[in-house]
């Protein structure tokens, strides 16, 4: 039983220190083009969970998106956060470590919207991530 609960700590210390709380917020923006950015931010060193957000959501978007990235609808970006030069975007979403995010872009203003819980929680599960996203994606899309 000791080991159980020492198993469970440990996992949800790992758990915790990936995670980053975000809120949803618009902002404006000089982009005035309408689209959709899934941005996975992440640190240099990252989880097991932490690279499976990134290979899931970009496989969610080559997968079932072509058409709308073919037309600049919809884009896939990473950004390390502990680079120098992504230290601007990162405080601008407040994004410290792992983090995904939908960012939709309409007239000259961004909501970012977080699903930073979300992909913590699916990241590993390959077809339920990618179905949820899809999901999220296809709604945003139909709104644009």
């Amino acid at each position: 039983m000791k080991y159980v609960s020492f198993l469970s700590f440990i996992l949800l210390v790992s758990f915790s220190a990936c995670q980053v709380q975000n809120n949803s917020k618009t902002i404006a923006t000089n982009d005035l083009s309408t689209k959709i950015e899934v941005i996975d931010f992440y640190g240099t060193h990252r989880c097991v969970t932490c690279e499976a957000i990134e290979a899931n959501a970009k496989y969610t978007v080559d997968t079932y998106f072509q058409k709308e990235v073919k037309a600049g609808k919809l884009a896939f970006k990473t950004v390390n956060v502990d680079l120098e030069e992504n230290y601007d975007i990162a405080e601008q979403f407040e994004a410290s470590g792992t983090a995904l995010f939908l960012n939709i872009i309409k007239d000259g203003k961004e909501q970012h919207i977080d699903l930073t819980n979300f992909a913590f929680e699916k990241g590993r599960d390959k077809a339920a991530f990618s179905a949820e996203l899809k999901e999220k994606i296809e709604n945003q899309l139909k709104l644009l």
